[in-house]
């Protein structure tokens, strides 16, 4: 399988997921040290939904564009 295919694929793959699931990540923020003692703070944040279109719409002209066929080059 061509590798831009692939990338293509799990492209519109991790945005259709984003837009139907919404993607979260865990991000850990130092709030307070005081020598030795540290206090922090985890936070959950959300993957905007943009973002996930724009994977969606770059996945899907991956796979479009790698399934063109071009046509022979030959001499001109």
């Amino acid at each position: 399988m061509r590798p831009v295919l692939l990338l293509g694929i799990l492209l519109v793959l991790a945005g259709a997921y984003s837009l139907i699931r919404g993607l979260t990540y865990t991000h850990d923020r130092s709030v307070l040290k005081i020598g030795d003692l540290e206090a922090t703070v985890e936070e959950k944040k959300t993957v905007p939904a943009w973002l996930g279109v724009v994977a969606l719409v770059g996945g899907t002209a991956l796979v479009v564009g790698s399934l063109r066929r071009r046509p022979p080059s030959g001499p001109n």
